[in-house]
């Protein structure tokens, strides 16, 4: 019989290369933030840190200027981004756990007709209707504003399908007991659904923050000014399109700082996160 380590030595074998292949850009991308540009561009950048490191991520952070680069400083992308994301992971979840709410424990005329008109919108990606949104923005007079940038982006048919397969499984008793309590819509909903509720929001907040976070389509539209610029439409319009050297170290770490805050949310409620998608509290 063979040995438990051996029959799950190719299991792990490619857990670690799997995990070589994810890891690698983003190392290589801090050991570049460490170098100065013309090593780089001359393309004998080693693969151990070297000696520019904070010089290269206070530049990037402060005033993100180089050789060719006049950029906004990353900190005041970050802090743009950081809004963005947070507005877009909560109002995604109001409006989701609400609307599900509704459907799931409420009976009026056209209810499963307005539910397959949520769930049909799964079917139509943000490229589909960016022109008719960008038009409605622009008629509210919303372009470059931060309502703009992140309205148009909380509805959510995921998070509304997931809530509401999640309040069906809640046990009608609960119902039942709210009422003979004399509990209305709202204290219901407030005493036990939402309290029940809570591993599966840590888990979409999680999902919907690096949404929020990586947008990039929409924010390059709907923003005019430096000011509104995201960490992502700043790295694009880093790199640029001349011919002139890149400061390829001021990109790379800008890229590795705009790394953290999402890999904080996911580090920081890990365990909500993980629950939320296994369990199932009744």
């Amino acid at each position: 019989m063979i040995p438990k380590r051996l029959r799950n030595f190719p299991i792990h074998l490619t857990l670690v290369v799997a995990v070589i292949v994810f890891v690698f850009p983003v190392y290589f991308a801090f050991i570049g933030s460490t170098w100065d540009a013309s090593l780089i561009g001359r393309g004998q950048m080693p693969l151990t840190p070297g000696p520019d490191l904070i010089a290269n991520y206070t530049n990037a952070l402060t005033s993100a200027q180089g050789g060719r680069i006049i950029g906004n400083p990353v900190q005041a992308l970050l802090w743009n981004s950081l809004q963005m994301a947070v507005a877009i992971a909560v109002g995604k979840i109001i409006i989701s756990i609400l609307s599900a709410y509704a459907v799931a424990f409420f009976r009026f005329p056209l209810r499963m007709f307005f539910f397959a008109m949520i769930f049909l919108t799964l079917m139509l990606p943000i490229e589909v209707r960016i022109a008719p949104t960008y038009k409605v923005m622009s008629d509210l007079g919303l372009i470059n504003t931060f309502a703009g940038l992140t309205i148009p982006l909380m509805a959510s048919a995921t998070g509304t399908l997931l809530f509401r397969q999640f309040f069906l499984t809640i046990p009608d008793e609960y119902v039942e007991a709210a009422k003979i309590d004399g509990a209305g819509p709202m204290r219901f909903f407030w005493s036990i659904v939402l309290p029940l509720s809570r591993t599966n929001i840590a888990a979409l907040f999680v999902i919907l923050f690096i949404y929020g976070w990586n947008q990039y389509l929409w924010p390059l539209l709907i923003t005019t000014s430096r000011d509104m610029e995201t960490i992502v439409i700043g790295i694009v319009k880093m790199m640029g399109t001349g011919e002139a050297q890149t400061d390829w170290n001021l990109i790379m770490a800008s890229t590795v700082l705009a790394l953290l805050p999402p890999v904080l949310v996911v580090v920081l409620m890990q365990q909500w996160f993980v629950r939320g998608l296994v369990q199932t509290e009744k």
